[in-house]
């Protein structure tokens, strides 16, 4: 049953380079689903809402590493943290003094990504590229944070219309890492998505988040 699965996994793993890192964007896909796709070799799991991700993780948390790659709600910080294993989507000081207090209640070092708007759009999450370099300051003073690199989504439009876009998101990561803030570890840039995910990493993507390159298209 979950064998295109498989051979999906298979092939992305074949064509991707060893070190961008594939994360199954399971938002809707069952626990099944999932597995079959841990089975087949993936090892990073990301999830868009807390909902979903409580029952995935109770039935396969023993299993990979979770991302938290939707946008999160200030009340939602708590469930995260506990949840899951470095947090995408990061766009404001507020969001990160609310994970760090929870990161502090529970002793955890809580690695975090940036989510930069690229694209400037109106309708959509994440700090405004100007914005980045204090935003990463501040996240480096909070003691129970580990700030790790950026996350990015372009614009709907082609695939290779939106190689500028990623490279200047790269250029933005490439200035976070030269500011070698204290107690940071910036190594991921996660960009890229089923269908732009070649141009990605072509633009320096080491993370990109597949969904129907992996599941097939949703039902």
């Amino acid at each position: 049953m979950y064998q295109p699965i498989w051979n999906n996994v298979r092939r992305l793993r074949a064509e991707i380079p060893d070190h961008v890192i594939i994360v199954a964007a399971a938002k809707s896909r069952t626990c099944d689903e999932i597995a079959a796709a841990m089975d087949a070799g993936i090892s990073v799991i990301g999830e868009n809402y807390i909902q979903e991700a409580e029952p995935a993780r109770r039935s396969l948390g023993c299993r990979g590493n979770w991302h938290f790659i939707g946008h999160l709600q200030l009340n939602k910080a708590k469930k995260a943290v506990e949840l899951f294993d470095l947090i995408e989507t990061v766009d404001n000081i507020r969001l990160a003094q609310t994970i760090d207090r929870h990161a502090a209640t529970v002793g955890k070092m809580m690695p975090v990504m940036i989510e930069v708007n690229i694209c400037r759009e109106a309708q959509k999450n994440g700090a405004l590229p100007e914005s980045v370099a204090e935003l990463a300051r501040s996240i480096a003073l909070l003691p129970n944070l580990q700030l790790s690199g950026l996350m990015a989504m372009g614009p709907l439009i082609r695939p290779e219309d939106l190689r500028p876009y990623f490279a200047a998101v790269r250029r933005i990561y490439e200035d976070l890492h030269g500011m070698c803030l204290p107690g940071t570890n910036i190594r991921y840039l996660s960009m890229g998505m089923s269908d732009s995910y070649k141009v990605a990493i072509d633009e320096g993507a080491n993370i990109v988040r597949l969904g129907t390159a992996i599941f097939g298209p949703r039902l």
